[in-house]
């Protein structure tokens, strides 16, 4: 695992770091946590897929428990959150950590807000087929809010359609698993944008970054594409 440290300026008035994590598919928490800790944050993000499906689902709870305990943890969700067949709200609130089902909350002056999957419970991800359309009434409401605006948005691919023109100032995504293999630079292929995609790492027009993610589960194996946890800096502008 990698951790990759990005700072951006804000209209804040004191520093803000945040753990940024996405696309855990129930990954083991321990190394998880120890590199929370030595970053030394004031909360955690996690942006969807924290379980895999309704059979590898426990750990992804566990770290929602474990998150919350030790750091405000807000978590948006992910096409595989749909996955789960039980209560997916009440067993995500009974972690302790904030849950953002196309909702937003303020901390500490920023307002951090959590679009959802388009993706219901009946219809799962077809990797051939446009990501359906996530609840655009929220977004809005969401893009007018005043003050400093993060965003949890799983899927990337819904920036240039419906954030990108809209007054908020940052987007985390992840979902593309770094477009699974990358090569100069570049990844191969993504769910929702298809071969050789767009936005698969780093940040884009300043106002969208997208994580590799943490899962290394799935028949098809990362190459030159480690997993990566994101370290959000807010500093207040001069």
């Amino acid at each position: 695992m990698v951790i990759t440290e990005y700072t951006i300026k804000a209209d804040i008035e004191k520093p803000l770091t945040f753990a940024f994590l996405s696309d855990l598919h129930d990954r083991e928490n321990g190394p998880l946590i120890k590199a929370i800790r030595r970053a030394k944050v004031d909360a955690v993000l996690v942006g969807g897929d924290f379980i895999h499906n309704d059979e590898l689902y426990e750990r992804g709870f566990e770290f929602l428990r474990l998150s919350a305990k030790q750091w405000p943890t807000f978590c948006s969700i992910g096409n595989h959150e749909r996955k789960y067949k039980g209560n997916l709200l009440a067993r995500m609130n009974e972690t302790g950590a904030t849950v953002l089902d196309d909702r937003a909350v303020s901390f500490e002056g920023v307002r951090i807000g959590g679009l959802s999957t388009g993706y219901t419970a009946e219809k799962h991800q077809s990797h051939w087929e446009n990501t359906p359309a996530p609840n655009l009434e929220f977004l809005a409401e969401f893009s007018h809010l005043r003050g400093f605006k993060l965003l949890l948005s799983h899927h990337p691919e819904y920036y240039p359609r419906y954030i990108k023109a809209l007054p908020i100032d940052l987007t985390l995504s992840g979902h593309a698993h770094g477009g699974q293999w990358r090569f100069f630079g570049r990844g191969v292929y993504s769910p929702g944008q298809g071969i050789f995609p767009k936005y698969t790492s780093g940040m884009y027009d300043g106002k969208l970054i997208v994580s590799r993610g943490l899962s290394t589960l799935g028949w098809v194996p990362r190459i030159n594409n480690k997993p990566e946890m994101l370290v959000i800096k807010l500093v207040p502008n001069e």
